[in-house]
């Protein structure tokens, strides 16, 4: 039996294992359930969980049932993981908001049809969890002095540690812990950024239960300097069409730098290996026909394939002859916003995030209206700019959006 270990080594999904000669074993034998989880932190999945999301589907392919883990009760006290400061509360109205969103989209990436996935929520067993009762439970199997110098409190020490947060890898601990009660899932996949987390559910599970449980983290998606990939001008590159729009999302991928091509073509499609390698292995302007099969098989898997074509469509026509504007993306100016400067129209439209980004671009000459460089930040949006044509809008080297009158 073909091994999805095997596949996932290859494409470079894997970062650590708790018991690689076990998990190898195991995933050649059996069909096994596991899990990743999501905090709702946001009402949209972002790039940094969709690397998630096709190592989950991998696993899927290759007969292993999922599940796709809301953290519901997790999200009250957000995981300390990464972070140099305490995430902001949320409540549980917006949190509930944010998982219906998430569900949404996990729909379109995972197979949950006759039982070949489940979704599951664990504000179900944590939000009406009697403390006391927790504490003797489950709190009793973890040392402090472990939790400690675990990578995700230890870099909190000296800028602050809350309690609150401190709780955090006992709940997911416990969320492993009751998943496997529940479903017999034996496997916790996750970033690697949650190595501590998923090692203290899976001590829980061999302590309480006498049972045999598993981690497996992925690699993070970095580009090539180690930096986190799927920042844009706007912020996050996010899933919902409706953040970050389907061009958005094509041209993301198509400008990447060329020594991310192979890692991106890997991680985030279906694009078997040995193309992966024929591909990336091409140089200087060629590599541009491999960050064309990237962004294009990214955004059909994440938008579908009419959107792909669409975004594919518009990119070639702005750097043809640019005749069909169609699908190019549009910014509406409101006739009573005539006379507007442009990086305030800018920044109310979304397209910058601040104002002094849009004043340091144009100072940089990096902003162009029909081919010419806006000369000054409160360069007026007058009626005389749509008179003979629909004027276009370049922001830096390969963003345009054409403006529209309504």
């Amino acid at each position: 039996m073909a091994n999805v270990l095997d596949v996932l080594i290859e494409r470079g999904y894997i970062k650590q294992f708790t018991h690689e000669d076990e998990i190898k074993e195991l995933l050649e034998k059996e069909k096994i359930t596991f899990y990743i989880g999501f905090d709702p932190t946001a009402d949209s999945l972002h790039v940094g969980h969709f690397i998630a999301m096709m190592f989950m589907s991998h696993m899927q392919r290759f007969g292993h049932r999922p599940i796709a883990l809301l953290g519901g009760g997790t999200a009250m006290i957000g995981d300390p993981s990464g972070r140099t400061d305490m995430r902001q509360m949320m409540t549980k109205e917006t949190i509930s908001h944010n998982a219906d969103c998430i569900k949404k989209q996990m729909e379109q990436f995972i197979d949950f049809s006759d039982g070949k996935a489940i979704m599951d929520n664990n504000a179900g067993w944590l939000l009406d969890l009697n403390y006391v009762e927790f504490l003797r439970d489950v709190g009793s199997h973890f040392s402090v002095n472990r939790m400690l110098a675990a990578e995700c409190f230890k870099s909190r020490m000296e800028t602050g540690l809350s309690f609150l947060e401190f709780n955090y890898m006992l709940m997911q601990g416990y969320d492993f812990y009751i998943l496997n009660q529940k479903y017999n899932c034996v496997m916790q996949l996750g970033g690697d950024d949650q190595w501590s987390n998923m090692i203290a559910g899976v001590e829980l599970i061999r302590k309480k239960a006498r049972k045999p449980a598993y981690s497996m983290t992925c690699t993070l998606l970095t580009n090539s300097e180690g930096k986190k990939m799927g920042k844009t001008a706007k912020g996050a590159l996010w899933l919902d069409p409706l953040k970050t729009s389907p061009y958005e999302f094509y041209q993301y991928w198509r400008n990447i730098d060329d020594g991310d091509v192979e890692k991106c073509l890997s991680l985030l499609t279906y694009v078997p290996m040995d193309e992966v390698k024929k591909l990336s292995s091409l140089k200087d302007s060629a590599i541009n026909e491999a960050k064309k099969v990237l962004a294009y098989e990214i955004t059909k898997i994440v938008h579908g394939e009419n959107e792909a074509n669409k975004a594919k469509s518009a990119a070639e026509a702005l750097f043809s002859d640019g005749s069909d504007m169609t699908n190019v993306p549009t910014l509406l100016l409101s006739s009573a916003l005539i006379g507007i400067g442009i990086v305030d129209f800018l920044a109310t439209s979304g397209v910058i995030k601040t104002k002094s980004d849009g004043r340091r671009l144009i100072e940089q000459g990096g902003m162009t209206l029909n081919d010419i460089k806006v000369p000054s930040h409160d360069m007026p949006l007058t009626k005389e700019l749509f008179i003979e044509k629909t004027p276009l809008l370049k922001i830096g080297k390969k963003k345009y959006y054409k403006i529209l009158l309504k």
